[in-house]
């Protein structure tokens, strides 16, 4: 029985426990908090830092492989261990590359991937430099996530919002959609992709929920798919990557961002598709064949986010509701306490049509909320 070590103890680590469980795979969890989603459910759990050098590696003495749910880990330690022999999945140079959103551009304009025009900036002062961007949009190299670390810049009066640190200044899209495509690649070097999903946001940048399938055209999922396997090879990346993209207003597909784990435009795969994204992420990491992505049925995901005005024990209004309409799944993270838009689960929708899916989506989003 193989056993596994995953870096990050949250609701991605808690779900692909579980579907390494249904292959006796063996998972030890490391987080730093002691009550963290994945407590109740890793055959074993190690409270630790992520990013401390030592604690890594003793944690890693008695695993036959290491892996992520969160790419904020210390890459040095990584590196060391794939060193002494133990494989480490994503790889510790990909996971680095993907932590510094300048270095992931860079890759992206080097290997001819499509994504929007950029410059590197140091801090907000050198922003008025490169105004001929504008609208344009800043990004701190490291550290951003869920929203955070992005900054809209419409005019030059918003540079004082900037960042002072080093950053990606890129020109805003005109988007039409916003798109996901989760790829997998194992050492075989078999890869397979998941179809696209549509992704629509709150206004804070979290994600509200997703479709499957993308209201887009064959000609543009197609097109997603190959870049995303592109990306794939040229990277020679092991484990799943969810790619991002950004459709404009002429059909030109674009990168925005990748994530090299599973992800949050992935959960609706659980009951959507016929191998859900974690039972990939464990088939690729563990070196096994790679499973049937294909959609069972349109499906939907919205995100369960702490409401805003209400912070402290959770409490959820709506679950005899949601539950009593076919086809919807809740998937909570046993999280204890909730604060505005803390991601505290998720709810899956199938149905036989985008128009009942949508139906659902509506009636979900009303019904079921979190508060304190």
């Amino acid at each position: 029985m193989k056993k596994i070590g995953v870096l990050g103890g949250g609701q991605l680590g808690r779900m692909m426990i579980q579907s390494a469980m249904n292959l006796n795979i063996h998972v030890k969890t490391l987080d730093p908090d002691p009550n963290a989603p994945c407590k109740a459910v890793a055959h074993e759990f190690v409270v630790g830092s992520l990013n401390d050098y030592d604690t890594i590696l003793e944690f890693a003495k008695d695993v036959d492989i290491v892996t992520i749910e969160i790419e904020n880990v210390n890459t040095d330690a990584l590196l060391e261990i794939q060193k002494q022999g133990t494989p480490v999945f994503p790889k510790p140079e990909h996971i680095a590359l993907i932590q510094d959103k300048r270095v992931q551009k860079q890759f992206y304009q080097e290997n001819n991937i499509p994504t929007s025009p950029f410059v590197l900036v140091e801090n907000k002062e050198e922003l008025v430099k490169h105004k001929d961007l504008l609208p344009a949009v800043m990004k701190i190299g490291k550290g951003g996530y869920d929203g955070r670390g992005v900054q809209v810049m419409r005019t030059e009066t918003d540079f004082e919002k900037g960042f002072d640190g080093p950053s990606v200044f890129e020109k805003m899209v005109d988007i039409d959609k916003e798109i996901s495509i989760i790829a997998a690649r194992n050492e075989k070097g078999e890869i397979n992709t998941f179809p696209a999903v549509e992704v629509v946001y709150h206004e804070s940048n979290l994600v509200d929920y997703l479709l499957s399938p993308a209201t887009i055209s064959k000609e543009i999922e197609d097109k997603a798919t190959e870049i995303a396997i592109d990306l794939v090879k040229k990277l020679d990346f092991i484990g799943l990557l969810a790619i991002e993209f950004f459709v404009d207003q002429e059909g030109n597909v674009i990168v925005n961002e990748v994530a090299p784990r599973t992800h949050n435009s992935g959960h609706q795969t659980i009951e959507g598709n016929i191998t859900s994204q974690f039972d990939q992420h464990i088939r690729a990491v563990a070196n096994l064949p790679l499973g049937d992505t294909a959609r069972r049925s349109p499906s939907a995901m919205v995100n369960v986010l702490g409401e805003k005005g209400y912070t402290g024990v959770a409490k959820y209004e709506g679950v005899d509701e949601v539950l009593s309409i076919s086809g919807v799944y809740i998937h909570l993270y046993d999280k204890q306490m909730t604060k505005p838009e803390r991601k505290m689960g998720h709810i899956t929708i199938i149905a036989e049509t985008k128009e009942q899916l949508l139906e659902k989506v509506d009636l979900v989003k009303k019904h079921f909320k979190v508060i304190a």
